[in-house]
């Protein structure tokens, strides 16, 4: 037990003493020269007795020097290194930051976009296949994030794949089936918005599979995951994070924007109904399919701008590419016309020019 990690009032107090901090929160015994008679201990207590006995107002508060109240207010340097302070014997308690500003983001997310760009390069160029796959809960941030990372891609390197729900054809095929179809070829990389953790997830809670196809899902999905490694496929699952009071705020600021009507299905509200059946299937998932081949990476989605800048990151990490930018490129000058003349602008239909 001596190798245990401080308690919350023991670590307080050690930190509180100069002495116990510096020796690396031990107790340290203080020499016998030190400590007061107890004659003298005696009558520093009864000078106490005497001056709590007189009224608050007899007494003018002595004002604190500045270097009194400089180490009165310091924090311990143990908590000064560190954002997420411990409690009890080893729990953590997250602190939120705060707030990135609109500047910072879009700088930071230019820096990246260029990024990106130099690895779809790097990817058409090796012939990589790469797949990324998007889970989570409900308005979480996964379409915003895809939003993003293809923004300045080509789309016939990096493709989305966000299937509807299956055909009445595809319903009685194999499961993995109207998926395989999407995954990449080489010098191609994959998005995927939801995937085929849809029978783990909405599936599951919602009764659309049975209990034996959900059964042979779990024992499937890692095999086929496996497989799909050992062909050379790259696959990267993210899983987004959201609490329950900031998705209840991005459901009701769906409900009263017009142009975000659409993000809001009926499932969407199932959702919020069935939290914790969400909960339960996406651990049991996680039991299942966070194998070492192919790990799940929980991202953290409450705070969509960090959310966003720390998957791009994450992503350009996982794949170890190089700068491909070419050289410098030099226009051609303009064919000559050659006696070419244009027809008559009136022979065209332009659109109204509203604005």
């Amino acid at each position: 037990m001596s190798e245990l990690k401080p308690t919350n009032e023991e670590a307080v107090t050690a930190t509180a003493s100069p002495v116990a901090s510096e020796s690396g929160g031990h107790e340290v015994a203080v020499p016998a020269a030190a400590a007061a008679p107890a004659k003298a201990t005696g009558k520093a207590s009864a000078r106490a007795a005497k001056a709590a006995e007189q009224p608050a107002e007899s007494k003018p508060a002595k004002a604190k020097s500045p270097k009194s109240a400089k180490s009165a207010n310091a924090k311990p340097d143990t908590a000064a290194g560190s954002s997420t302070p411990t409690v009890g014997l080893g729990e953590v308690v997250p602190v939120r930051k705060p707030k990135m500003d609109a500047k910072t983001y879009e700088k930071a997310l230019s820096k990246l976009q260029i990024e990106l760009v130099k690895l779809q390069e790097w990817i058409k160029f090796k012939k990589l296949k790469v797949v990324v796959i998007f889970e989570g809960r409900d308005a979480a941030g996964k379409g915003g994030c895809i939003k993003r990372i293809t923004e300045s891609l080509s789309p016939r390197v990096t493709r989305v794949a966000a299937l509807p729900a299956p055909t009445e054809r595809e319903a009685t095929s194999w499961y993995f089936q109207r998926y395989v179809q999407h995954l990449p070829a080489g010098g191609e990389m994959v998005l995927f918005d939801r995937s085929w953790y849809n029978r783990a997830g909405v599936e599951r809670v919602m009764g659309f599979c049975t209990e034996e196809e959900y059964r042979e899902f779990l024992r499937t999905c890692p095999e086929f995951e496996r497989m799909l490694v050992r062909s050379g496929i790259i696959l990267i699952k993210y899983w987004f994070s959201v609490s329950n009071e900031e998705q209840e705020r991005r459901f009701q600021k769906r409900i009263f924007h017009p142009e975000k009507h659409w993000k809001l299905s009926p499932m969407d509200l199932q959702s919020r109904a069935r939290w914790v059946e969400y909960s339960k299937a996406k651990d049991a998932m996680f039991a299942h399919t966070d194998i070492k081949q192919a790990p799940w990476y929980v991202v953290n989605g409450d705070d969509k701008m960090r959310a966003r800048l720390n998957v791009m990151t994450h992503l350009l990490n996982m794949i170890d590419y190089e700068d491909l930018t070419p050289q410098p490129i030099v226009l051609p000058p303009r064919q000559d016309e050659g006696g070419y003349v244009r027809p008559p602008l009136s022979d065209q239909t332009f659109i109204p020019e509203i604005y």
